[in-house]
Parts: structure tokens; C-alpha cells; sequence
């Protein structure tokens, strides 16, 4: 892969996770609740349950190859136009999930944490289809193996999230009053998510052709 698209892919992936989704708020109510050291178990776990979409995703993208190339680009097209969707649907929310609605974690025995915070990710089928969606935009059959392509890409990924929801688990621990009902900046991330998503869905559906 050239170095151009990896740096791309990682300020891509960077400007995704700092924004607050389902996973960190569920890491932040462990470390809210339960204490950094939950909250860091959490992120283990979820990273975890990150891997195994990525191994599955890059054996599904390899066998799209192998059917056609045509096959591939329908699936980038079909990626892009999903990325697209979740902008959309993101930008026209009605309301949007804040800190103050962070629900309360019982307190657990560390090894069950993490072994529910995998569960729980590895079960959410909507990781599985961004993967799918976000990963191919950025691979390239000429460049190589796409599943190898597709592991880096993972790898790089989950190693992005681990320090940035480690750090989200870290500063919920410690500044737990000034997390709550912040509304208004929740609205505003929301709508940059949301502007990003439909950037990047139709940044790569125009890019895709030249990327093969």
C-alpha cells in the first residue's frame, strides 16, 4: 500500500473515533460506574471484539476478489453509499445520545468485564457492515493482497481506538460531573460526524475507479 493512502486512512479513522459512539459511551459507564481500572478492561474487550470484524471482514472482502473485480468495486460502491447513509441518518437524528445518558454499569469482577465487553461488540452486526464499508475504500487489489491490505488497515484501526477509548475511559474516571448533560457539544459532534461521513462516502465513491 503507499504511505499517502495508509496516512490518509489513519486521519480518517483518528477524526471517527474521537468522536464519542455506542462503545465508548458503554466504556465510559464502566469507568464511571466501576472505576478506570473497569474502563480499561472494557476497551480491551471491545478492542477484542474489533479483531475478530476485522479477521472476518478481510476473509469476506478476499472472497469478493476471487469472485470478480466487478464484484469488488459494487462492494466499494455499496460502502460508499452506506458511509453516505450514516451521515444522514446521523445529521437528521432527532436526538442525540450525551454523557448524561450514559446508563449504569453493575459493578463486575474485572475477567467478566472483559469477557462481556468482547461479547457485546463481536455481537454488534453495525461494526461488522462499517468495517465492510469503510475498510475497501482505502484497498487497492493492484497494491497487492487484499487481505493482508485489509489486516494492516485493521490492525492500525484498533490500535487507534485502543488509545482513544483508553483515553475516554481515563478522563470519564476523573471528570465525571463535567460529562453530564452536555446536550449541546453532543449535537454539534453529531453534526461533524455526520458531515464527515457523507464527505468521505462521496470522496470514495468518485475515488474508487482510479484506486483499481
Amino acid at each position: 500500500m503507499e504511505l499517502s493512502t495508509i496516512w490518509l486512512f489513519v486521519l480518517a479513522a483518528a477524526t471517527l473515533l474521537i468522536i464519542p459512539g455506542p462503545a465508548v459511551f458503554y466504556i465510559m459507564a464502566r469507568s464511571i460506574n466501576q472505576g478506570k481500572k473497569a474502563g480499561l478492561v472494557s476497551v480491551l474487550g471491545v478492542s477484542l471484539g474489533g479483531s475478530v470484524h476485522v479477521l472476518a471482514g478481510a476473509m469476506g472482502v478476499s472472497a469478493i476478489l476471487m469472485t470478480s473485480a466487478t464484484a469488488f468495486q459494487i462492494v466499494k460502491y455499496l460502502g460508499a453509499a452506506y458511509l453516505i447513509y450514516l451521515g444522514c441518518k446521523t445529521l437528521f437524528s432527532k436526538s442525540a445520545e450525551t454523557a448524561s445518558d450514559i446508563p449504569e454499569a453493575p459493578r463486575e469482577k474485572l475477567g467478566k468485564i472483559f469477557y462481556e465487553s468482547a461479547l457485546v461488540e463481536i455481537m454488534n452486526a453495525k461494526t461488522a457492515l462499517f468495517f465492510l464499508a469503510f475498510f475497501p475504500q482505502f484497498i487497492s487489489p493492484a497494491a497487492g493482497s487484499v487481505t493482508s491490505q485489509f489486516l494492516l488497515l485493521g490492525t492500525i484501526f484498533i490500535i487507534l481506538a485502543l488509545l482513544c477509548d483508553g483515553l475516554y475511559a481515563v478522563l470519564a474516571a476523573s471528570m465525571r460531573k463535567r460529562l453530564v448533560g452536555r446536550k449541546a457539544s453532543s449535537k454539534l459532534m453529531n453534526r461533524i460526524t455526520g458531515y464527515f461521513y457523507i464527505i468521505l462516502g462521496v470522496f470514495s465513491a468518485f475515488a474508487s475507479p482510479l484506486k483499481t
